[in-house]
């Protein structure tokens, strides 16, 4: 499995960005995916995870501002994000959880104030 994020750039605070992850295999349908970030001298953290059925959650941090659709047919993930805040800044990665972890090779985010 490989996965291809995109989408990534500089925006003003208040603006939307809209990632995409292309995941290649089988194996995309029936795994969760999810979004990570890590922003400059921080921990990676979990953004957002949709699972196989639909089922979505996110990070307190964005709830309400960024969503995560999957089109399983295109095997792509997205995560929607608005009202970007500087805080958002990172580099985001998805991720696919099946019996082994695939990562993405990351894309940067950054919300200038």
């Amino acid at each position: 499995v490989q996965l291809q994020a995109s989408g990534g750039g500089l925006v003003q605070a208040g603006g939307s960005l809209r990632l995409s992850c292309a995941a290649s295999g089988s194996v995309f349908s029936i795994n969760t995916v999810a979004w990570y970030r890590q922003a400059p001298g921080k921990q990676r953290e979990w953004v957002a995870r949709v699972t196989s059925g639909g089922t979505t959650s996110y990070a307190d941090s964005v709830k309400g501002r960024f969503t995560i659709p999957r089109d399983n047919a295109k095997s792509m993930v997205y995560l929607q994000m608005n009202s970007l805040k500087p805080e958002d800044t990172a580099v985001y990665y998805c991720a696919l959880h099946a019996r082994v972890n695939y990562w993405g090779q990351g894309t940067q985010v950054t919300v200038s104030s």
